[in-house]
């Protein structure tokens, strides 16, 4: 499980090491929409489709529907819900989402490569932007080393079952949507355990797999995606197990809950741009709050030309360099709110936001994240921010198309709304 160190692009939260899992039963398949909607009459998807795999679902609401479906089928519910604290039953029969480890497991299909396709994975062997396949942050301007070339990006999800299984007959372990796991996100244990449950304790829940709008590189076996329980995407989604032999004992729901600040909720905007869509927005984001506004700025600032910045952003992100930054925030302190801006780069956060994110105590403030895209969204820019900012909370992110075009001012509006920001105050 997880990565060597000479893997490419891999995160120091993947150390390898060895566990052991015991036999389950596992869809092959990712869950449809129709299965869904028969159990729970409704449908949360950003996609509309039967045979698509449901996306845009919560944690909370993946575990309340293995229970639906376990009760709907005679099966014994595996989770006790009490409000948003969920314990597991190991030895209960009924639907679950899978483990950390036997997700990988599952995935891999005994494989020890990046990807359960060996060493690349193209975009017909699966569903991601395929625009941008395994290594291609240091190969784009000469491709001739890559062991699979650009390909197709679909910009949604596809039937589920459309590529060829792993080597278990599992479909869909890369790309398409996500998929929820049980595990609280945190550094792996590294001995040698059979059936770990991940961390006792977390505010974050992990997920797996890559989706249709992900580099190759977030669908590698090993890479580790977290975000809010109580938070879905729509490239997210899930995959049901099994036991095939009673567990034992009673996972408790430990969720450790931050406690969020309160100066008067006081809101601050902090963004970092390259090619001024972000400042743009900024700027009209500050309009409709009078909150203050602080442009993230850099000693040394990166290139003008547009080719010579894609090759520095890919680099500091490749070796997680973090360029020094020229300003500070004046009394951090007072803000409880951050509205974070930046620019979608290589489907992550620049490495200025990563400065920034290390530069502050952002312990009990809520993180409301802004970003510009080319298409592909957040990518996994949100969990760059929550694994630099752990003891954060995260609120309803807002994700621009470029400059934002004729409706930016009512989507940021409507997104302000959400988050219940008004007028530099928290308005609940």
């Amino acid at each position: 499980m997880g990565s060597p160190d000479s893997e490419a692009w891999r995160s120091d939260d993947e150390t390898q090491h060895t566990v052991t899992v015991s036999d389950f039963y596992i869809s092959r398949y990712e869950l449809t929409q129709k299965e869904y909607e028969d159990v729970i009459g409704s449908n949360p998807s950003s996609f509309s489709g039967g045979k698509l795999p449901l996306e845009n679902i919560s944690w909370l609401q993946a575990v309340a529907f293995c229970n639906a479906l376990s009760e709907k089928d005679g099966f014994t519910p595996v989770y006790e819900i009490n409000d948003t604290k969920v314990s597991w039953n190991r030895a209960a029969n009924g639907y679950r989402l899978p483990t950390e480890a036997e997700w990988e497991y599952a995935c891999r299909a005994g494989t020890t490569t990046p990807f359960n396709t060996e060493n690349s994975i193209s975009a017909e062997e699966a569903n991601y932007y395929g625009h941008y396949p395994y290594q291609i942050e240091e190969n784009y301007f000469s491709q001739g080393n890559l062991e699979t070339k650009p390909g197709i990006f679909r910009q949604k999800t596809v039937q589920v079952g459309s590529f060829p299984p792993n080597k278990k007959g599992l479909y869909d372990m890369h790309g398409n949507v996500s998929e929820w796991v049980w595990d609280y996100y945190g550094a792996y244990d590294t001995v040698s355990l059979t059936n770990p449950i991940g961390s006792e304790a977390g505010t974050f829940r992990v997920y797996r797999g890559g989706g249709w709008n992900d580099f190759a590189k977030n669908m590698r076996s090993a890479y580790r995606a977290t975000m809010a329980d109580d938070m879905g995407s729509p490239n997210i989604g899930m995959r049901l197990v099994l036991n095939a032999a009673p567990g034992e004992g009673t996972i408790s729901g430990s969720a450790r809950q931050i406690t969020r600040k309160s100066n008067d909720g006081k809101v601050l905007i902090a963004y970092f741009s390259w090619s001024g869509n972000i400042k743009s927005i900024a700027g009209e984001i500050q309009r409709q709050t009078i909150a203050d506004l602080f442009e993230i700025t850099l000693v040394d600032p990166y290139s003008c030309n547009y080719n010579t910045v894609l090759d520095e952003a890919q680099r500091n992100q490749n070796t997680q360099v973090k360029p020094e930054i020229e300003n500070r925030v004046g009394n951090m302190e007072q803000y409880d709110t951050v509205l974070l801006g930046y620019p979608n780069w290589w489907a992550s956060i620049p490495m200025p936001i990563a400065a920034f994110l290390e530069e502050y105590d952002f312990t009990g403030k809520t993180i409301v994240p802004f970003c510009s895209h080319g298409g592909g969204r957040f990518g996994q820019s949100l969990t760059a921010i929550v694994k630099l900012a752990p003891n954060a909370n995260m609120s309803a992110a807002l994700s621009i198309h470029y400059s934002g075009g004729s409706s930016l001012i009512s989507d940021i509006s409507g997104w302000l709304t959400q988050n219940g920001i008004q007028n530099n105050r928290l308005n609940f």
